[in-house]
């Protein structure tokens, strides 16, 4: 594989059993992300985009096909194995922020290295940068309820990158966000991006997908097309 690709699937195959019936959620995907790229994957409910993230943030296993992170299988490792890849490589942000509503943003960013085991000088010094970067310096001892929803998304991108992952996982993070708010932290990834991250974005709304450098189509399962967007928004 590419010595600068940090993602690449080949084959990567899923399937689902619900009651009597196969689902074939991924059929053969074939997909290589550089290091330093910007991508929306895109697709209809029940394309297989979700469960194509499940794959790639290492919070679900392929039933054929192989995964490579940053040069590693992936896709054979263990339960305990990918957890520690995941929460090492892959610096997550939903939809719905999955914040804890009675800590302050500090102690939100802080959490992912309080399980890793990190000392707590390092790891305050470290929140205090990632909430820096993404625009709240004042908002630290806040807690989510003192927040507006972007202020809380923005949140979730600093928790997300405190692990100083290897790659961005966004899944339709402007879902809860007005329109403006949502443009708010679509230029905060482009940024992030601009620094040097390596952003996934899944997403339906093909506004939200126009601000990545590359979308990729998905439809029943497979890759519809992968193209590069010289549209970007800035």
């Amino acid at each position: 594989m590419s010595s600068t690709a940090t993602i690449k699937t080949h084959n990567l195959q899923r399937r689902y059993r619900m009651g009597g019936e196969l689902i074939h959620a991924l059929r053969g995907v074939d997909l290589t992300v550089e290091r330093g790229e910007y991508v929306a994957i895109m697709g209809p409910s029940g394309s297989g985009k979700s469960t194509l993230m499940n794959m790639i943030g290492c919070l679900d296993s392929p039933d054929d096909g192989d995964y490579w992170l940053n040069g590693k299988l992936v896709s054979d490792m263990s339960d305990r194995e990918l957890a520690k890849v995941r929460n090492k490589e892959v610096g997550f942000v939903f939809q719905t922020f999955n914040l804890l509503p009675r800590a302050n943003a500090l102690h939100n960013v802080e959490l992912p290295l309080i399980y890793a085991g990190m000392k707590r000088r390092e790891r305050l010094e470290r929140a205090r940068s990632a909430l820096e970067r993404v625009g709240l310096k004042d908002r630290m001892l806040h807690r989510p309820s003192e927040m507006s929803g972007g202020q809380r998304q923005r949140v979730a991108v600093a928790r997300a990158l405190v692990t100083e992952p290897s790659i961005l996982l966004a899944d339709e993070p402007t879902g809860n966000l007005d329109s403006s708010t949502s443009r708010d932290i679509m230029t905060l990834f482009e940024e992030l991006h601009a620094s040097g991250h390596t952003i996934i974005l899944v997403t339906h709304e093909s506004d939200i997908a126009k601000h990545a450098h590359r979308i990729v189509l998905l439809h029943d399962g497979t890759i519809a097309e992968d193209s590069v967007n010289h549209e970007v928004i800035h």
